[in-house]
């Protein structure tokens, strides 16, 4: 097999993550029941290949965006919230009715940012994740946009950033994102009649973020950016991501055949299940380190508090921590505590603080760096 071949060989993939943007499930500013049943016809087919699918799915502040009439999604929070209150009911109905003709259950899954950012509550998502795919049920998850305490749109970027973190926390071996375009492309094609389609990216570089283009049209908050940066986090867990237009015949049958449809993007390192949740966990706080302390962590030593500068935040031991600039951890101390030892040797710590206390800030396990 030629390598552009390999690249494209889903033949062992057994879970696939679906994300569907809002442009794609819409026509015409409205619901595209038709195209539902496209989704659930190819959903289907894979299925009874054995593969487990889990779709990711945007639209549903659009559609009730539809439902009230208004032209645009709003921008004010509280009718934002009502919008998604609206739509999600009518979103699953679609949903449910696509898939029955098939005889395909789907079960309903709404997340918030601090769901996936909780080690506790994230293990139970996963759990019941597992329990669904193992009944042979579809799981629909979509952001809670109508309770989200961040602003909508930010905690995860029109859902490409929720699609990469849950492929990434199920072990998936393939993020389809379908969107209203069918490829990446070395420039924006909006605005550059002679930009070129990439098939295939091996590494996510500065260049190829600068060229992506801006956020989506009147009922999406996602854009190029969104898109590239959940194609990053999906590689940290070892899986391939496909970015294909969405409307294109079959696309997501043609996909797992192998097809050279859209861009890939190819993984460059794999992390272990817990590294990966504290790399996408929302930082509590950040832990300013020098020179000496961050090249010891780089070959794999613990953090001490001798190599603490300044603590930014308030946070409790136990949570995820920003390290300067360069790395995540979970700390053994908390904020207060940290405040009090900075600069301080080891063997001082059980002296301040008793002796039920670690000696470290972070253990090598528990530090992943954000580069490559």
């Amino acid at each position: 097999m030629r390598p552009i071949e390999a690249m494209r060989d889903f033949s062992k993939t057994k879970r696939v993550v679906i994300k569907i943007g809002t442009n794609t499930l819409a026509k015409d500013g409205g619901i595209d029941t038709a195209y539902f049943g496209t989704v659930a016809a190819q959903i289907k087919a894979l299925c009874d290949g054995g593969r487990h699918i889990v779709v990711v799915t945007s639209g549903a502040i659009g559609m009730g965006a539809g439902q009230l009439g208004l032209a645009e999604k709003p921008h004010e929070m509280k009718m934002r919230q009502a919008c998604a209150a609206i739509g999600q009911p009518l979103l699953m109905q679609e949903y449910r009715q696509a898939f029955g003709r098939h005889g395909i259950q789907v079960a309903q899954v709404l997340l918030t940012a601090e769901v996936l950012s909780n080690r506790k509550t994230y293990l139970n998502l996963r759990n019941a994740i597992e329990m669904l795919l193992h009944l042979g049920v579809v799981p629909v998850l979509n952001e809670n946009d109508s309770i989200s305490t961040a602003e909508i749109g930010t905690a995860f970027g029109d859902n490409d950033r929720l699609s990469a973190l849950v492929a990434s926390k199920i072990d998936a071996d393939l993020l389809i994102m379908l969107t209203d375009i069918d490829a990446l492309y070395d420039k924006d094609p909006r605005r550059h009649p002679d930009a070129q389609p990439i098939p295939a990216v091996f590494e996510i570089t500065d260049q190829i973020v600068r060229n992506a283009g801006g956020r989506g049209s009147a009922h999406a908050t996602g854009g190029m950016k969104t898109k590239i940066e959940a194609a990053r986090i999906a590689a940290n867990a070892g899986c391939r991501i496909v970015l294909a237009h969405g409307r294109a015949e079959n696309v997501i049958t043609r996909i797992l055949a192998g097809e050279p449809v859209g861009t890939i993007f190819l993984p460059r390192r794999k992390l272990s299940n817990r590294a990966r949740w504290i790399l996408n966990s929302r930082p509590a706080g950040t832990i300013q380190i020098d020179d000496g302390a961050l090249k010891a962590l780089r070959n794999h030593k613990s953090l001490l508090p001798s190599g603490v500068t300044g603590i930014e935040g308030d946070f409790d031991a136990g949570e995820v921590v920003l390290l300067n600039s360069a790395a995540k951890a979970v700390t053994s101390l908390g904020s207060a505590q940290l405040r009090t030892l900075a600069g301080k040797h080891s063997t001082e710590i059980k002296k301040l603080l008793g002796p039920q206390h670690r000696d470290v800030v972070a253990l090598p396990e528990d530090i992943v760096f954000l580069d490559y």
